[in-house]
């Protein structure tokens, strides 16, 4: 028996009239109480707005006139035998007054006759008169052990239908391809596991990749957290040396699946806008080589009570379903700012976000980014919930060198020809996004006239431009006055910014 058929057998018999399963595996939800039906020896139907209402266990002709939400729910009180229901994307009549009510007689009315309704959608809210007659169920998704056997079926049903030999496979791409397929469903790790056969009867490094990607994909559908996945490309990023140590020092305990305490769970990033923080996320992500996700706080928040906290929820489960992995959450303090005006909603968020900081066992580090640390309450940044906290300030004398260093092979041109120590020295105050613009900007200028881009150019775009440290001077000072003894500078003390 397999773990999901042995929790709804138990629930079964628990006397619950009302399940829940939020769910888009519907066939596999079917098969499973069609199974379940017959070895507790139970009629099972399941009910479609399509096709009414029809017998599981066995085929039969669905009866068409039972199509009718209120007159199907008529029919399940008013029969005379014990069953089970199958409510199939039930929750749009969820909102008329009629269904709800007779829902909740029915489910009164299991003592007397037990008639279990199990109500199945992508997505299911019961309505408060049912809240306390009902229970949630939620399918387990495949460990390792159980994707194994899936790919053993898929390779088997490949051999049968196509008349192909084995599936060519090594042990090393075997076990990279069921590593990958964890913390999605069993539908969708089947489904990808037959596209990766399919091309050319075996399994390779390129369908691991391939795999790696489709799942992250379906897993950021939502957008409410997007992926990176690939982050070796920021592991060297210009500057941030301290920062950089620090994870190093710290990669083997956190990468260590059997260390069970003292790994590092997460660091804030404080610093000017437009500073690198951001990059400063990203380098994280490179220098422990996992997964990068990033929590998009402007997708999350929804208008319709309650939402705004399930989709945080579910962000998060999908974090600790991609760990090891860094979560990178910028501008923290704008998605859980805290007033009368969003009617609780980022108490909320914020109390369900320490709640999960406090409480997760994944390897999930978190890298958050704020421009406004007077906003962020102090329950979020106390030890325990981040390691620490570093100030990311605009970059020194020799980030800078680096920065024009790497944008200028970026764009095929050799630093070899340009002066770098004069360029870093006339960009003092500007951010890494600034240089780039900058080398940018001097490079159409000189496409346009049909020159190569020189020294020259470079200095005369960086002297026409005003920096952001002249820009936002006193918000600048402030913040640094305020980082000074009281964070840990990402760049290197012996050359920091003044």
């Amino acid at each position: 028996m397999t773990p999901d058929l042995h929790d709804l057998e138990l629930l079964l018999r628990s006397d619950t009239p009302i399940i829940l399963i939020e769910s888009i595996e519907e066939p596999r939800v079917i098969e499973l109480f069609s199974r379940l039906a017959i070895r507790v020896s139970e009629p099972a139907f399941r009910w479609t707005v399509t096709e009414g209402l029809q017998r599981i266990e066995y085929v039969a002709e669905p009866e068409h006139m039972l199509a009718d939400p209120g007159e199907v729910l008529r029919h399940v009180k008013l029969t005379t035998q014990r069953g089970i229901y199958l409510l199939l994307d039930f929750h749009p009549y969820l909102e008329t007054p009629l269904h709800v009510r007779l829902l909740k007689e029915i489910a009164q009315g299991y003592g007397g006759l037990p008639r279990t309704l199990i109500l199945v959608s992508h997505a299911l809210e019961a309505p408060p008169e049912l809240r306390h007659l009902s229970v949630r169920f939620s399918l387990r998704l495949p460990d390792r052990n159980r994707i194994m056997a899936l790919i053993r079926e898929e390779a088997k049903r490949w051999q049968q239908v196509g008349d192909q030999g084995s599936v060519r496979a090594s042990r090393q791409a075997l076990d990279q391809l069921a590593e990958n397929l964890l913390g999605i469903t069993e539908s969708d790790a089947r489904r990808l596991i037959r596209n990766a056969i399919r091309n050319d009867g075996a399994i390779t490094r390129d369908d691991v990749e391939s795999v790696k990607r489709a799942k992250y994909a379906l897993l950021s559908s939502e957008g409410v957290i997007s992926f990176e996945y690939d982050t070796r490309s920021f592991a060297d990023v210009a500057g941030l040396s301290n920062l950089k140590g620090w994870i190093d020092r710290r990669r083997d305990a956190f990468l260590d699946p059997e260390r069970q305490r003292d790994y590092p769970r997460g660091i804030l990033l404080l610093g000017v806008q437009g500073g690198g923080k951001s990059l400063a996320a990203k380098a994280v992500a490179g220098r422990l080589g996992v997964p990068l996700l990033r929590l998009d706080f402007g997708a999350l928040y929804n208008k319709y009570i309650g939402e705004t906290e399930k989709n945080l929820r579910k962000a998060l489960e999908t974090a600790d379903l991609m760990a090891p992995c860094v979560l990178w959450v910028d501008e923290i303090e704008k998605g859980i700012a805290t007033g009368s005006e969003d009617d609780g909603v980022g108490r909320r968020v914020l109390a369900t976000l320490l709640t999960w900081m406090a409480e997760r066992k994944t390897r999930v580090f978190i890298a958050a980014t704020a421009n406004d640390i007077s906003r962020l309450p102090p329950e979020l940044i106390r030890k325990g919930r981040i390691d620490e906290l570093f100030f990311v300030d605009l970059p020194t004398t020799e980030v800078r060198r680096d920065i024009f260093n790497i944008h200028l092979r970026q764009r095929d041109l050799d630093p070899a020809d340009f002066d770098l120590d004069a360029l870093a020295d006339a960009a003092e105050g500007f951010t890494g996004a600034g240089i780039e613009q900058a080398v940018v900007s001097a490079l159409f200028a000189d496409r346009a006239a049909g020159t190569p881009l020189t020294t020259a150019t470079l200095l005369g775009e960086i002297a026409s431009t005003q920096p952001l440290s002249v820009v936002m001077d006193v918000q600048i000072r402030k913040l640094r006055d305020w980082a000074q003894e009281r964070t840990v500078p990402a760049h290197a003390p012996s050359s920091a910014t003044v």
